[in-house]
């Protein structure tokens, strides 16, 4: 028995390989370094659904009409997301886009951006604004998150934060999304049922906790002293670890050069990477001899920050990323045609034998 499933292989996938060990994530046979910064999203995302989706030729045309046709469905809903946090929203919206309308695959990933944007801009209290079909995916999603323009390096920055996150393996949220595939519930509901999984914060929602700590730590000559105090009280450190990777998060890496790119937009990256040095020397010091190397979580927080988004809605872009996976993991799945059905052991009381 393997509780929580691991080292269970529970689906074959041509999608995405991660290896753990040598810090490796592969996408449709490209290593992440050769896609996140280079190809841009609606090309990765055409790639992933080769042989899966019909008529992706045009990715960039195809998602730009799906956003416009998604928004048109969930500006109805507008009013009704004041009060709601950003992954509260984008559930409500994902969830109201009817089963019966056709090409799901290309609208679920259109309306997820839309969702997010709108989500976030709702809980603020604040209308959404229309997309841009001639626009690029992620400047869209930025454009319509902010109601402002979007420079060149800013949408690059976030195309390239949603190659990085398009898919991984089979974790938490896809396998759920393949799960609710396997019951033929449809796309959309295995979407919905993804982003669920995804919010928790042992998954998707760990992110937002990185600026917490950075907050709290307040200044770099407060640093190591605050690390040290946060390790001795058996926290974790944010944005630190992994539970796959024994090295580096590749990740991270193609997120930091993004990060790179856009210092001139944020002073809090200059003290993000000084606390990233100081928290890899207290932990080489506090548990020598075990590898914990800066992970995704860390420079998806100072990425986004550095975009203007708040960090309430670092999961829903997560999301918004993530589903054009959680597509292509629901088709390979509903090829299969076998429902995922796993049994458990009974561990409770049995009834009393009869005298």
């Amino acid at each position: 028995m393997s509780i929580g499933l691991d080292d269970v292989v529970a689906a074959e996938t041509a999608l995405s390989h991660v290896d753990g060990e040598a810090g490796r994530l592969i996408i449709c046979g490209h290593d992440l370094e050769e896609l996140a910064g280079h190809v841009s999203f609606e090309d990765v995302v055409a790639m992933l659904w080769t042989g899966l989706v019909p008529n992706v030729a045009d990715p960039r045309a195809l998602l730009g009409r799906a956003r416009v046709r998604a928004y048109r469905h969930l500006a109805r809903l507008a009013d009704r997301l004041t009060g709601l946090t950003p992954v509260e929203g984008m559930r409500l919206l994902l969830s109201s886009l009817p089963d019966a309308e056709e090409d799901h695959p290309v609208l679920a990933v259109g309306a997820a951006g839309v969702a997010a944007a709108m989500a976030v801009r709702g809980a603020q209290g604040l209308a959404p604004v229309e997309p841009d079909a001639r626009a690029g995916h992620a400047a869209d999603i930025l454009r319509m998150m902010r109601d402002a323009p979007v420079a060149s390096d800013e949408a690059q920055g976030l195309d390239t934060y949603l190659v990085t996150v398009i898919d991984h393996g089979l974790n938490a949220s896809t396998f759920t999304a393949r799960v609710v595939a396997s019951t033929q519930a449809g796309i959309l509901s295995s979407v919905v049922a993804g982003l669920c999984a995804l919010k928790g914060p042992l998954h998707g929602g760990a992110p937002g906790p990185v600026l917490d700590m950075l907050d709290a730590i307040g200044s770099i000559e407060n640093a190591e002293a605050w690390l040290d105090d946060a390790m001795a009280r058996g926290e974790r450190l944010m944005g630190f670890g992994h539970r796959i990777y024994r090295v580096r998060d590749p990740r991270a890496d193609v997120l930091m050069a993004a990060v790179g790119r856009l210092k001139g937009r944020s002073d809090r990256i200059a003290f993000a990477e000084a606390v990233e040095v100081t928290a890899l020397k207290v932990l080489e010091r506090r548990k020598p001899g075990r590898r914990l190397d800066t992970n995704v979580e860390f420079y998806t927080a100072i990425l986004l920050d550095a975009l203007g988004v708040p960090r309430e809605g670092f999961t829903p872009l997560f999301a918004a990323g993530r589903t054009a996976g959680w597509v292509a993991h629901d088709i390979e799945q509903e090829k299969v045609g076998r429902i995922i059905r796993p049994q458990s052991r009974y561990v409770g009381a049995w009834p009393a034998e009869a005298a």
